[in-house]
C-alpha cells in the first residue's frame, strides 16, 4: 500500500478550523483500510511535523432525499473514515498552501 493513498483529503470546517488553532490537531479524511500507524506515517511524510497522537472515527452512511420534478429522488451518501492528528509542541500544517 502506499502512502498517497492514506490520506484522501483534509476536513477544512469551522470545527476542523477551532481545533487546529486550539489544540494542534488537524482533522483528515482517510482510506478506510488505512490504520493509525500508515496515518502518522503518511501526515509525517507529506507534511514534515512530528505526530503525537492519532484518533480515527468512521462517519455512517446517511440516506438523502430530494423532490424534483420527477418526483421524490432517494439514495445514499457513503460512509467515510476521519482521523484526527495531533502534531507536536510549536508545530503548525499549512493546509491552505495549496488551494
Amino acid at each position: 500500500m502506499k502512502l498517497a493513498d492514506v490520506l484522501v483529503k483534509p476536513i477544512l470546517s469551522e470545527k476542523a478550523n477551532q481545533l487546529s488553532e486550539k489544540n494542534r490537531v488537524y482533522s483528515f479524511k482517510v482510506a478506510r483500510f488505512a490504520n493509525k500507524l500508515e496515518i502518522k506515517k503518511a501526515v509525517e511524510d507529506f507534511y514534515g511535523v512530528t505526530v503525537e497522537d492519532v484518533r480515527t472515527a468512521v462517519a455512517p452512511a446517511k440516506s438523502k432525499s430530494r423532490f424534483t420534478k420527477a418526483g421524490v429522488i432517494s439514495g445514499r451518501k457513503p460512509s467515510f473514515k476521519k482521523a484526527y492528528v495531533t502534531v507536536g509542541e510549536g508545530e503548525t500544517i499549512d493546509l491552505y498552501a495549496n488551494i
